[in-house]
């Protein structure tokens, strides 16, 4: 089979520089296109170049409808409401797209859910096995401990420009725990805690955030008892865990039938 011919969207920011040199560096995958948002300053320029691996002659485009029209998948870690037109482009263009972006509300996931009849969509609040792994995990030892007597909080820390909290993984994680219990995280989930909040709700699942320096992500599952706690915890030195999960997934994406796919599914995990 042909290399993936694979798009960057973003392609200036962090993990944008960080696909595209991981493309240039993963057997079975090219770059074929870069895009950016108009205004940007790295518009013109070389995607290789920006990246930091050399002039790749693929000059940074404000147009994703002509990249996406000779490509087949799109990498996407930018923003909500762009991963939504995006999920739109590549469902008109019927090619891969592997969403990365965290944040996206209910109505931006309905959105992209309804994208996915035409494209094939794979979306993970995390791209790397060690996260995806650390969920299944947590939500074993969730479902083999009793709610009423072990506590579950997720713990998150990351660099001062993150704009989303609780993380995408973070909630990837607080799911988890919610699956294994056999319970919606949305009406047991507590994300803030200020002043005299009373007892600990029993059962609910509690969310901590820390933002600061150059932190790439940490993230535990502490489930606390009586006497004993089990903490599952995954530290992310570098951007190029997600980049590399989310080519896995282009790569795992391509040939097969329209649909929204997870990394659970590209990773052969069992379901929840």
């Amino acid at each position: 089979m042909n290399e993936m011919r694979l798009v960057v969207v973003g392609a200036a920011g962090r993990m944008g520089r960080t696909l595209i040199r991981m493309i240039c560096e993963t057997e079975g995958v090219t770059l074929c296109g870069a895009v950016e948002q108009e205004g940007s300053a790295e518009l013109g320029r070389d995607a290789g170049e920006i990246a930091g691996v050399g002039r790749l002659g693929i000059e940074i485009a404000s147009d994703p409808l002509r990249a996406f029209a000779d490509c087949d998948g799109v990498l996407d870690f930018t923003s909500p409401a762009a991963s939504v037109v995006f999920a739109g482009y590549a469902a008109q263009a019927r090619i891969v797209h592997v969403i990365g972006t965290t944040g996206c509300s209910a109505a931006q996931d309905a959105a992209i859910a309804a994208a996915a009849r035409h494209a094939t969509i794979v979306k993970s609040g995390n791209m790397s096995l060690g996260v995806n792994l650390l969920a299944l995990l947590a939500e074993q030892a969730a479902r083999a401990l009793p709610p009423a007597d072990f506590d579950a909080e997720i713990l998150e820390m990351h660099h001062r420009h993150k704009v989303d909290a609780p993380s995408g993984t973070a909630l990837l994680l607080g799911e988890a725990v919610a699956s294994g219990r056999k319970i919606d995280l949305a009406g047991n989930s507590v994300r803030v805690r200020d002043g005299h909040t009373g007892p600990r709700p029993e059962g609910s699942i509690g969310f901590a955030t820390l933002r600061g320096g150059s932190v790439v992500g940490d993230h535990s599952v502490i489930l606390a008892g009586p006497g004993e706690e089990i903490v599952l915890s995954h530290r992310a030195g570098t951007r190029d865990i997600f980049a590399r999960g989310a080519i896995a997934a282009a790569l795992w994406a391509r040939g097969r039938k329209p649909g929204l796919y997870s990394m659970r599914d590209v990773l052969g995990f069992p379901g929840p």
